[in-house]
C-alpha cells in the first residue's frame, strides 16, 4: 500500500466562506500516482469544516445562512469565558459549534487515478471565524 499526504494552505478572506477545494483534491489524487484506493480531505482546525454539496453560489450562501440561523452568534454560550490554558478569551463558541455540524473531513473514494464523485459534487473548505490562514490535509492511500 502506499500512502501520500500533503497539508495545504489557504488564506480566507471573509468571516465565514466557503471554498471550493475539488480540483486541489483531484490535483493531489493524479499528483499521488496511486490509482486504486482512497482520498481523505481533513480540516486541521476546529472553526473549520470540510463539507460536499452541489458547486452553486446560491446553494453556498444558503448553506452559510442556515448555519447562521442553527448557531447564532451572541448568545450565552459557556465557551465566553477566560481561558486559564492560553489566557484568552473564548469568544467564539458559534464558530466552534458550527465546525462540528459541517464535519472536519470528507472521503472518496479512487478509481483508474481518479476521484469518484457524484457529477454535482464538490468539495469545500469552510471558514467559520475568519479571515484567517488555514490549513488542510489530502491523504491518498491505495496502489
Amino acid at each position: 500500500m502506499k500512502v501520500h499526504l500533503e497539508k495545504l494552505t489557504v488564506q480566507t478572506r471573509k468571516e465565514m466562506e466557503m471554498i471550493n477545494i475539488t480540483g486541489k483534491v483531484e490535483d493531489v489524487v493524479k499528483k499521488s500516482g496511486i490509482r486504486q484506493g482512497i482520498v481523505n480531505v481533513v480540516t486541521m482546525h476546529t472553526t473549520t469544516g470540510i463539507t460536499v454539496n452541489e458547486g452553486l453560489p446560491c446553494l453556498e450562501e444558503d448553506t452559510l445562512d442556515t448555519l447562521r440561523r442553527l448557531v447564532p452568534e451572541g448568545l450565552s454560550y459557556h465557551h465566553a469565558r477566560y481561558l486559564d490554558f492560553d489566557g484568552r478569551l473564548g469568544v467564539n463558541a458559534h464558530c466552534h459549534l458550527r465546525g462540528m455540524l459541517t464535519g472536519n473531513n470528507a472521503l472518496f473514494p479512487v478509481e483508474d487515478g481518479k476521484v469518484v464523485r457524484g457529477g454535482r459534487q464538490n468539495i469545500y473548505f469552510v471558514e467559520m471565524d475568519g479571515p484567517l490562514s488555514r490549513e488542510y490535509c489530502i491523504q491518498v492511500l491505495g496502489e
